[in-house]
This record gives structure tokens, sequence and C-alpha cells, in this order.
């Protein structure tokens, strides 16, 4: 059965790369099976479809083979009955059983007539990991716990139980593959009997049921380099479902999630922060300590500062992984307007407020200027 993946991520065709991965993180997040404790299978299952429609939709060659030719296409597993599992390696084979048969090839150089292992690939994972700006900057070790289809214990991924033994596939005759002729074009498909084993299992394992894997959770330690960003992805290879029969495991995609931070923003290389200043120091100067991520710094405010004149920190920033040196903090001033005034406080300020504008405003040059402009719009009117 054709899966739309379109209508997984709830997109449309012609979104755009932000709107795919918006819509992914809101339902990976949706239906991350530790946040459905009551309905796992439903949710392992919604999760497992997410990722990957996500996996294709996000990679431009992968997402032009899916608009043009289908999801089995996509994954490789074309004429293979399709289903989320497997890789990406096998779309050449389609072209390859097809063309060879017009021509009198045997599938063309490099095609393998037999199922291989790499076909029992297990499924890649995802898990999203939130991290502090710090730990994102500074990078850290985490230990997360993930449920995935792990090694059969009973049968060592074999899927063969106690006293058991392999026969020939009657279906296939141990090809592998069955080929179906309709006119003038021979196509092949993968056995849907023996999966492409060329091969069934008279006793299969009580455990796994002849699969080779069963579900369960397991613990891992991920080491975050410093300097990832929102968004990143860190794989780790062999740590997602193991395949079956012994097929090789897929891999576990973790995608950092940083939190909010409550002073800083990150853009980047770079960290941006509004820095409250008194009205006297922001007319006066004065010497203010500013927080950085590596503890604080002395700013020196020049006298006459006004409110959205920024302050370069060079180096202050972030160093990420993709970068060289540490970018730059920006720090914007915001002047602070006093509140909860005694009488006496209010009182010296319309006195000095009125000491101000002697002399014709030098003072205060803005306002001065907006008011000639507001007069001279109302004089030409």
């Amino acid at each position: 059965m054709e899966k739309d993946l379109y209508k997984i991520l709830g997109i449309n065709k012609n979104a755009s790369a932000d709107e795919i991965k918006k819509a992914y993180r809101k339902l990976s997040m949706k239906w991350h099976p530790d946040r459905n404790p009551d309905n796992k299978e439903e949710a392992e299952k919604k999760f497992k479809e997410i990722n990957k429609a996500y996996e294709i939709l996000s990679d431009e060659q992968k997402k032009a083979v899916y608009d043009r030719y289908g999801f089995d296409a996509a994954t490789g597993q074309a004429g293979a009955g399709g289903g989320f599992s497997g890789g990406f390696e096998g779309f050449g084979d389609i072209f390859g059983d097809i063309f060879g048969n017009m021509f009198g090839g045997g599938g063309g150089a490099g095609f393998s007539s037999r199922h291989s292992p790499e076909q029992n690939r297990g499924s890649d994972l995802g898990y999203k990991l939130d991290l502090t700006l710090e730990e994102a900057v500074h990078g850290r070790e985490a230990k997360i716990k993930i449920r995935s289809q792990v090694v059969c214990g009973e049968c060592h991924g074999s899927g063969m139980g106690a006293k058991s033994s392999k026969k020939q596939c009657q279906h296939c005759k141990g090809a592998g593959q069955i080929r179906m002729q309709q006119g003038f074009f021979s196509t092949v498909r993968t056995c849907p009997y023996c999966q492409g084993a060329g091969n069934v299992i008279e006793n299969p394992c009580s455990k796994c049921q002849g699969k080779g894997r069963v579900s369960d959770y397991k613990n891992l330690t991920i080491t975050v380099p410093a300097g990832v960003d929102d968004g990143d992805r860190i794989r780790l290879k062999g740590e997602g479902d193991a395949g079956e029969r012994g097929g090789p495991a897929g891999d576990l995609y973790v995608e950092i999630e940083v939190k909010k931070h409550p002073i800083f923003t990150r853009e980047g290389d770079h960290l941006y922060c509004n820095l409250p200043i008194s009205f006297a120091t922001a007319a006066l100067g004065g010497d203010l300590e500013v927080p950085t991520l590596e503890g604080r710094l002395k700013l020196t405010i020049p006298a006459e500062t006004q409110t959205g004149k920024t302050f370069r920190l060079k180096g202050q920033g972030v160093k990420s992984v993709r970068s060289k040196e540490a970018g730059d903090l920006y720090c914007t001033a915001v002047i602070e307007t006093p509140v909860n005034l005694s009488k006496e406080q209010k009182e010296l300020l319309r006195k000095f407020d009125e000491s101000i504008h002697k002399g014709g405003n030098k003072h205060a040059p803005k306002e001065n200027g907006f008011l000639n402009k507001v007069k001279d719009f109302f004089d030409s009117l």
C-alpha cells in the first residue's frame, strides 16, 4: 500500500523545508512513546512513520525520487511490499531488474538475484534531546532510554528455535525473488513468503516468532559535542532497530532541541541580549557588569547612551561544531524608566525636566527635531 508522506506530516506537497521541519517536530513530540505510556504500541508505530516521512521529505534527492516514483522507490523497497523499514540503497534495482530483462541481461552488473542482508536492515529511529543553552555550548554526556527492536536473546538473531532447520522456499525455489511476466516486460519482486531469504525456518523461535528480534528498552550514553545548535542531529550508527534474521541494525538520530534561555538568544555563532541601563548611568556613563556564558565582564557605558545602542563583546559568543572561532555577544541598551517614585522624587524630576528644556531644548535634540517635523507637517496642510 502506497504511503502518503505529506499526509503523515499533515502538510501539502509544496511545503517548504522549514514547514516540513516544523510539522515533524510537532508530531514527533506528540507521538513520542515516552509521552504516550497508555498507548505505546500505537505511538511507536506513529513515531516511526513520522521519522521515516521526515527522513525522506527533508532530503531533496530522496524527496524528488518519492515525488516521481513513490514511497517504495524512495526507500529502495520497490516491489518488496513497502513498509517503514530498510534503507535507500536499493533504488537502482528497479531499473536493473526491468531493463536487464528487456535486453537479455540477468539483472545488470552489480545487482544480486538473492535478497541481501542489507534488505533486512532495521529501521532508523529518532530521539529528541532537550538541552539548556549552556549544555549545547559546552557539550555534555547524556544518558537516554529508548524502546527499539533488539536482537532476540533466545535465538541470538537467527530466528530459529531449538533443533530447527531451514528449508528451501517452495514459492521462489530458493531464489528469494519471484519473476512476473507482463507482456513484453518482465519484472522481479522479492518473494513475500520468505522475504527474499530463499529459505524458510521450519521451527521458528518462540520468543521472536522467527524474526530474530524483539521489542525492548535499552540505555545509551550520548556524547554531545560542544557547540551544537537547535535542530542539529547526531547519528549513532547501528543503534536503531535491529535487522530481521541477522540483518544490520538501523541508525539512531538524536535531534537537539535547545530550551529557551532567560537572558540570551542564539543566532548561529552569536549571542544576543538586552541590557537594562538606569537613566542616570545612560546620561552620565559608568561601568556595568554584564553576563556571559563564561562569567561576568565589565562593560563601560559611555555618557549620553541612548536606547537601542548595541555593544559588541568579541569572542563571547559560541564556538559551534562547524566554526574555528567563537562568535560575539551583542548587548543592546534598554534605558529603564524609573517606577514607583516617591512624591519627593517626582518633584525632583519635574525640576530636572524644566532645567533640561530651558535654552531651546539643546539637551533633547531628538525630541526637538521631532516637534519641528510635526510643526512643519501641520503647517503644510
